[in-house]
């Protein structure tokens, strides 16, 4: 097993510096140089809408200022890299999300707003507004784990364990959705029978060549800690693979690519710095970075 170095970490810190919003300047500070937690809080709420849900670009993908379902969950999901769910943060993004709640209880990634506003092609040009595993089962797990009560996520709990029995293929947006909804869900024998189903369509879905490029999905983006419910998946020769393609995807400007967001060079490269700080969390989670 290979150690990123301390030279490895400073070029991600320079391209951090050179080309990442506040928002995750302040959240690499958090995780990599003992900054505060204050300050990434603070460059959130900006994203945050008066209905409680989140926008204004925080998904690199839809820059448009309203609220969308998917916004909230990469709202959450920042959220939980800081310790505890502030209690009135989650009030509001479950009221923000009991009032777009189709009459299942699940939500769509992205409103029908999203076609009017600036945003990548595949939300841009969206005609499904129903609910859906990605983002309601991600969304749901999140509120489980950090022991958010409310009627909103008792009825995504419902929609996602309903939804989940009746899956027959995935693809792997929608397997992270599920993995994170069956990681913290309370039911443990329920939520490790319907893994063990899903095992063979979830590894169908991901790609085990490490060193695959373009919009493919590796076991790292659904297995982010070695103590995810997703790591069962994947055999630990095929983790350490992955790992090693990791450390050496890193970029000579420090930074790690995206195959996502190609549509704007800002979505791009904001997509880049968060792949950043993600793949650096990743590799101190499996013991590749040292702690701290």
């Amino acid at each position: 097993m290979t150690m990123v170095t301390s030279e490895a970490l400073r070029t991600a810190e320079h391209f951090i510096s050179r080309n990442a919003r506040l928002l995750d300047r302040l959240r690499f500070a958090y995780h990599f140089q003992s900054g505060p937690t204050g300050p990434v809080l603070t460059a959130l709420d900006c994203y945050r809408n008066i209905d409680g849900g989140y926008g204004n670009g925080l998904d690199p993908d839809l820059r448009g200022h309203g609220s969308q379902p998917l916004a909230v969950e990469t709202a959450l999901r920042l959220l939980d890299e800081l310790g505890p769910l502030p209690r009135d943060t989650a009030a509001s993004a479950c009221r923000y999300l009991t009032g777009v709640a189709r009459p299942d209880g699940g939500v769509p990634p992205v409103l029908p707003s999203a076609r009017h506003t600036d945003a990548a092609p595949q939300w841009h040009d969206a005609d499904d507004f129903t609910g859906a595993l990605r983002p309601t089962a991600a969304l749901a797990g999140l509120l489980h784990k950090h022991h958010a009560c409310g009627p909103w996520r008792d009825r995504a709990t419902a929609f996602s364990w309903t939804r989940i029995g009746a899956l027959h293929w995935t693809d792997p947006e929608e397997a992270i959705a599920v993995c994170t909804f069956l990681q913290h869900v309370p039911d443990r024998p329920r939520a490790d029978a319907e893994l063990t189903r899903l095992r063979p369509m979830i590894r169908a879905v991901i790609d085990l060549d490490p060193d695959s490029t373009g919009p493919v999905h590796h076991p790292l983006d659904i297995a982010d800690h070695p103590d995810h419910i997703a790591r069962r998946i994947f055999t630990d020769a095929e983790i350490e693979a992955h790992l090693d393609a990791l450390e050496r995807a890193q970029l000579p400007d420090g930074g790690w690519d995206t195959p996502l967001s190609t549509w704007t060079p800002t979505a791009h490269t904001e997509r880049r710095a968060m792949t950043t700080v993600r793949n650096l969390l990743v590799l101190r989670a499996y013991g590749r970075l040292p702690r701290r």
